[in-house]
């Protein structure tokens, strides 16, 4: 089955088996390995990407759910060579630890800024809730 979606402001064209999800997609069929998969079941936050504005689970998600959709991974956040600043302020006050929950981290928390630019701390502190990390806990 042909599954078209823009990612990252390219247009692809993938055919992924029916039950392959959008994370294993990215990684395998697109080429986006920045995506990591943790858990697999939706707990750890790894592989969250913004699907037509939203943080999501790429991990829960089918590609299939994908078709037509608009995509942004990590590879994405950045449109140049420079970082974000929000990607300044993690690497500034050393929030990158090992790295592998960190794209997820930062997507869910790019979500939301984009969303609610003024979020209080404790809503951010909320919404991280959902992003779990090995290295710190």
């Amino acid at each position: 089955m042909s599954v078209q979606f823009v990612v990252n402001g390219r247009k692809v064209e993938v055919d992924p088996p029916a039950r392959m999800t959008l994370a294993d997609c990215l990684r395998q069929q697109v080429k986006l390995t920045g995506t990591h998969v943790g858990c697999e079941h939706g707990v750890c936050g790894a592989c969250t990407v913004i699907v037509d504005g939203e943080a999501m689970r790429s991990c829960l998600m089918l590609a299939a759910q994908a078709d037509g959709a608009t995509i942004m991974t990590i590879e994405g956040l950045s449109s140049d060579a420079e970082l974000t600043p929000l990607q300044l302020a993690f690497k500034k006050n050393h929030g990158l630890q090992c790295g592998f929950c960190t794209p997820g981290v930062l997507m869910t928390l790019h979500a939301l800024l984009t969303q609610e630019p003024y979020a209080s701390d404790e809503r951010i502190r909320d919404v991280l809730s959902g992003n779990l990390c090995r290295c710190t806990g």
